[in-house]
């Protein structure tokens, strides 16, 4: 489980590896809030990092969002499944190149685990690409009773690299 923020109801990663990687997080973020049941409290940096799970493809570009919602869990999967089909996402491999990827990694303090949606998101302690964006915007985040430099500690955070600011 998640400790809950007063000022943010979910954590979202985003993540790109082909065409304009920043540009397409950027328009995935413009993507969940246009409609205006989520908005945008906060945003990490943008960090270079290498690929995770398949490892011939090119680079990607993470970050994290917070944001406020009144959207229940599988309804803000639902959006983020959606910025994905508009973006034109294609899954020919698990892990392997996308021009964007929107994930709920946490949801207040619920714990929840569907066919659809998991959160905590399963696999939030074993990347760096995501706890090194979550530092930026939520550094008092508790993660399955553990902060997020615990789980930092135990990985190798070499080549997830800052390369922008807040967007």
């Amino acid at each position: 489980m998640t400790e809950p923020s007063a000022d943010f109801d979910a954590l979202i990663g985003l993540g790109s590896n082909m065409g304009d990687k920043a540009a397409n997080i950027r328009q995935a973020i413009e993507l969940l809030t246009d409609a205006g049941d989520i908005r945008l409290v906060r945003a990490s940096r943008f960090y270079r990092t290498p690929p995770w799970g398949v490892l011939d493809q090119d680079w990607f570009v993470n970050a994290c969002i917070a944001v406020a919602t009144e959207l229940a869990p599988h309804d803000l999967l639902a959006r983020c499944l959606g910025v994905e089909n508009e973006m034109r996402r294609v899954r020919h491999e698990r892990w392997g190149p996308r021009v964007i990827d929107v994930d709920v990694l946490t949801y207040r303090d619920i714990s929840l685990d569907t066919l659809e949606l998991t959160v905590p998101h399963p696999r939030i302690a074993e990347r760096a690409f995501v706890l090194l964006p979550l530092k930026d915007i939520a550094p008092d985040l508790v993660v399955s009773g553990h902060s997020l430099d615990h789980w930092l500690g135990k990985l190798d955070t070499a080549g997830v690299e800052p390369i922008a600011p807040v967007v």
